[in-house]
């Protein structure tokens, strides 16, 4: 089945020239004009990635991001102005996977969304281990309540399903591979964006309070994820 990308822009060019592209490379492409209509859109059918403008009429990027992983968690790139770099790195810390600055190459927008699909896939396959070979035979990660399913993209708690995006998982996976081994924010860094993307270690602090948010939303008493100022972070769950 062909790769569903839902494309966001107020710019109808936009729209045209890069959803023409993108159908040239295989993908089945839906638009929208304005963040309200893609809200919409997500609820009636989840897409395998969207590529959201920031700046948009009724509804902008970022409040569209936000409402949207209140319920989603497929990938999501942002297109941002060229010189906004706060636009940039708050929407990283809200959950988006990547952004690209306006104006931009087609050509690179269609390599980086095949580099987060690519991403997708790795975690679904369980391809992305940090050392010991913990996976069960059906590549299932169990860490005492935690249960970490990459074919499905499943995260569970105690049996409750959590729902993470694509960064937020493979940090998780990365910590709770080793429990009580240290993982540096360059390391996590590392594991969590491609080189091609520029974030500061806050996103790291940002994604890990997310985290535990998350986790804390089904077990108020979620402690497993521990800092250790100025060295990084380790899963303490056995």
């Amino acid at each position: 089945m062909a790769v569903k990308i839902t494309l966001v822009d107020d710019d109808r060019n936009i729209l045209t020239s890069v959803s023409m592209a993108l159908e040239s490379e295989g993908f089945e492409v839906t638009t929208c004009s304005d963040g309200a209509a893609a809200l919409q859109s997500f609820n009636t059918e989840e897409p395998d990635l969207a590529v959201l403008d920031i700046k948009m009429p009724r509804m902008d990027g970022m409040e569209l991001l936000r409402r949207l992983r209140e319920k989603h968690d497929f990938p999501v790139i942002f297109l941002t102005s060229k010189d906004d770099e706060i636009d940039q790195m708050l929407g990283l810390k809200m959950g988006a996977d990547d952004y690209i600055t306006k104006p931009f190459s087609q050509r690179l927008l269609i390599e980086r969304i095949k580099t987060i699909l690519r991403r997708v896939d790795a975690v679904r396959k369980g391809a992305l281990k940090t050392g010991d070979d913990t996976m069960d035979q059906d590549g299932i990660l169990l860490r005492g309540r935690l249960k970490l399913d990459p074919l499905r993209h499943i995260c569970e708690w105690a049996g409750k399903d959590v729902r993470l995006t694509v960064t937020e998982f493979l940090i998780l996976e990365a910590l709770a591979h080793r429990p009580g081994h240290v993982k540096s924010r360059d390391q996590l860094m590392d594991i969590a964006y491609n080189d091609d993307v520029y974030v500061d270690d806050r996103t790291i602090d940002s994604h890990i309070k997310r985290l535990r948010k998350k986790f804390r939303n089904v077990d108020s008493d979620f402690d497993d994820i521990e800092t250790l100022y100025g060295v990084g972070y380790r899963y303490s769950g056995s």
